[in-house]
């Protein structure tokens, strides 16, 4: 991935190219347990709270999710909550989510996470450690089955440990390379990944 790192006033700046344009994202729509599209992502940057954990999501840095349950959505989630979306302060708990209420019968139909190959990123470092800057635009996001996940790496997200999602795989390798990890696709994301990252 060709990028440039700057140091400035304590921070470490990483820009990464634009692998997905801004309107790319809603082409990127697919399932998630279910065989049709849904509906296209939102922004995060309102108040909302994790569905998960109850933080709040615009609080705290790294990769960011949210998931559509049209058909069946959780009794878990608000009763108006507009197209039964849930959404949540990072990738852990968007899987840690979408995992449990797999195994009650709820099936989302489509789920987004944060796409870092769409964004110009930061890293900084936070008490000790290296945390990631949050995107919180709608066009900022991708299917979850569209990412490739860097696992374990030394850079952190709002839970600790996190999954840092890439559309290119080349991002995630190259990410990989300079902060450790495993690269994992959507697939091989299950809880025992979820309970070793800590989450």
């Amino acid at each position: 991935m060709n990028g440039t790192r700057i140091d400035a006033d304590g921070w470490t700046r990483r820009t990464v190219l634009t692998a997905v344009a801004a309107g790319g994202a809603g082409s990127l729509a697919g399932c998630l347990g279910g065989d049709g599209g849904g509906p296209d992502p939102v922004s995060l940057d309102d108040g909302q709270a994790c569905d998960y954990c109850n933080m709040r999501i615009e609080m705290h840095p790294g990769p960011v999710g949210q998931s559509f349950y049209t058909d069946d959505p959780p009794a878990s989630l608000p009763e108006d909550r507009e197209d039964g979306i849930a959404w949540f302060c990072s990738s852990t708990c968007t899987y840690n989510y979408v995992l449990e209420n797999e195994q009650r019968g709820h099936e989302p139909t489509v789920s987004y996470g944060t796409d870092y190959s769409s964004v110009d990123y930061e890293l900084r470092d936070s008490g000790g450690a290296t945390v990631m800057s949050a995107h919180l635009g709608a066009e900022s996001f991708a299917d979850l089955r569209d990412l490739t996940f860097v696992a374990n790496s030394d850079v952190e997200g709002a839970m600790g440990k996190s999954l840092i999602g890439f559309t290119d795989r080349g991002d995630a390798e190259s990410f990989a390379g300079e902060h450790g990890g495993e690269l994992l696709g959507h697939g091989d994301v299950t809880r025992e990944v979820l309970s070793a990252l800590g989450g």
